[in-house]
């Protein structure tokens, strides 16, 4: 995903008032020595590295069994005497989308998701089994990292959960009531539930039956598949965007209505995929709820067609979401 580019897109949420990189997982792991960014298709190919037992070995094993799995994943290891402020800046220029960590020190999590948040453009996964460091970090308010609340940590239950709905087509599910193979759900009350919530976290419980996940929302409060979309479609404009840039024959796109139009145009086919992959809203007739609005040459500025700066387009969608809850009443007649 890392890329020198000459798009950028912003985009933010507007709530109501009352691609293989997206799929992929990088593990941080730590040793004396050291790893640079070293991508695995297999355990297999993995043991070789980092044998059974691992802390690296645990995590990649949970997430390659999932049935969903990744084609492959990417692990770095950061030396012993190395901090992570010196550490970080060297792992948001790779290849993935779904950073996770062998640590559950809570300082490091802290670290590792504040270096997440700032960086914006990807999500981090942490667990643990103190509902007290899992307060500690709602507290931050971090919109990109999830933390898994179960009490044996050593099954990975985040890799899991990343392994088995990361690679499925951004937008076509929820992260709440995912089925992981290899994780015991917890056994809790609706009290203790809420309480692990409440704190922050997610968990895996049984529902009617079913292992699932008990929901799907960040440390921050945000659903987790809104954060995918939101990342999935800036970067998806910003690759196109490129893209018409890079293959213009050799020409240009001209400071025109014509130039502009084929950027618009681009846009609207990154919209247009969005909705057929679930993450923009439907109206009753089938039409995507998203619009676009460029401007035209002539409401651009003489400065900005000077320095060939074009910062005139926006769009706009709506979010189609997911249900989570229901309530279903009915009446008894005699």
């Amino acid at each position: 995903m890392s890329q020198i580019k000459d798009v950028n897109v912003i985009i933010d949420i507007k709530r109501p008032t009352p691609v293989l990189g997206f799929g992929k997982p990088l593990i941080i792991g730590t040793s004396t020595a050291g790893m640079d960014y070293t991508s695995y298709s297999s355990l297999e190919e993995l043991s070789a590295a980092f044998p059974a037992g691992t802390e690296e070995y645990k995590a990649a094993a949970a997430i390659f069994a999932q049935a969903n799995r990744p084609d492959e994943l990417a692990i770095m290891q950061r030396k012993t005497d190395e901090t992570l402020a010196d550490f970080l800046p060297k792992v948001f220029d790779k290849d993935f989308y779904f950073l996770l960590t062998t640590s559950t020190n809570v300082q490091d999590i802290l670290a590792i998701a504040g270096a997440t948040e700032t960086n914006g453009s990807r999500q981090f996964f942490a667990r643990s089994s103190s509902l007290d460091d899992v307060k500690t970090i709602q507290n931050q308010k971090l919109l990109n990292t999830t933390v898994f609340y179960h009490t044996n940590t050593d099954s990975y239950p985040e890799a899991a959960l990343v392994g088995e709905a990361g690679s499925k087509p951004v937008g076509s599910i929820t992260w709440k009531g995912q089925r992981l193979k290899g994780i015991a759900p917890l056994e809790v009350t609706a009290y203790e539930l809420k309480a692990i919530h409440d704190a922050g976290a997610i968990t895996y419980v049984m529902k009617a039956g079913d292992p699932v996940t008990s929901e799907g929302m960040t440390s921050g409060g945000e659903y987790i598949d809104i954060i995918h979309a939101k990342h999935y479609v800036v970067y998806s404009i910003e690759f196109e965007v490129q893209k018409l840039f890079n293959n213009a024959n050799n020409q240009k796109i001209a400071y025109d209505n014509t130039g502009i139009a084929q950027i618009e145009g681009t846009v609207r086919g990154v919209l247009q995929r969005s909705l057929i992959q679930g993450i923009i809203a439907k109206d009753s007739s089938g039409n995507g709820l998203y619009s676009t609005n460029f401007l035209t040459r002539e409401q651009t500025t003489a400065a900005d067609r000077l320095s060939r700066s074009y910062d005139g387009g926006n769009f706009e969608f709506e979010l189609a979401g997911a249900i989570h809850e229901s309530t279903i009443t009915g009446l008894v007649t005699y």
